[in-house]
């Protein structure tokens, strides 16, 4: 299937060098989008400086911290322009494996979504103080409970989708950032009848650079579960 993968950026330009070495290097049939929001450190220059390497590198620059959500949506949208038949939603910072990337990838020949997940075989989670892992976990409970997915991990971002669910997908509807773009795209695909697996993987928090959670990420996702229940009740899509 002609791959690619999605990783948006801000500031991690002591990590991005690392990322598409690992990518790229033993898949060198993959692609690579890097979508940059203006990172101040100097990402999206350190890019171009890869790209003289990596043929199947691309950089999309924005002008400003505009949001997870929105800068998956733009590759999404980047994707399905040029045809790619495997879109892959990665970070930057290594916390994804980029070994377990062909296998998400392969996972698709039998489903529309899979989901690389830290809570499917117990908890797959490396370097996270106890106070953020029970934070994630009752996250992903309250959010199985209240919208009814059937999903152990729906705010995970390790994710391999096909093309042909993707283009189901109202891209203009979606409002959400972080966690809560997770699991609403989750949940459309989900109400789409998708063919949705999860994947075990191990999760290791970054080692360098800082994290992105805010407490308005937070705030955001524990309401949209309830706005994404009422969708639900009215068959809304």
């Amino acid at each position: 299937m002609k791959t690619l993968i999605i990783s948006p950026t801000y500031n991690e330009s002591k990590n991005i060098k690392s990322l598409v070495e690992q990518v790229l290097g033993p898949n060198p049939n993959f692609h690579l989008l890097v979508v940059d929001d203006n990172s101040p450190d100097g990402t999206a220059a350190k890019v171009r400086d890869l790209q003289k390497m990596y043929p199947t590198l691309y950089l999309e620059e924005r002008p400003g911290k505009m949001g997870l959500g929105t800068a998956y949506i733009f590759g999404f949208k980047w994707a399905l322009k040029n045809d790619y038949e495997a879109i892959v939603q990665m970070d930057a910072d290594l916390s994804h494996d980029p070994k377990d990337v062909p296998i998400l990838v392969g996972q698709l020949a039998e489903n529309d979504l899979v989901i690389g997940s830290r809570y499917i075989n117990g908890v797959s989670v490396v370097n996270w103080p106890i106070s953020r892992l029970i934070l994630s976990y009752g996250a992903n409970m309250y959010s199985q409970i209240v919208t009814g997915m059937p999903i152990n991990d729906g705010t995970g971002g390790f994710k391999a989708w096909r093309s042909s669910l993707l283009k189901q997908i109202d891209f203009n509807k979606i409002r959400s950032q972080g966690y809560s773009f997770q699991i609403e795209m989750n949940f459309r695909a989900w109400r789409k009848d998708a063919r949705i697996k999860e994947e075990p993987i191990i999760f290791h928090d970054r080692t360098i650079g800082e994290s992105k959670m805010s407490k308005s990420i937070m705030y955001e996702a524990i309401w949209m579960v309830w706005r994404l229940r009422i969708w639900k009740i009215f068959g809304w899509n």
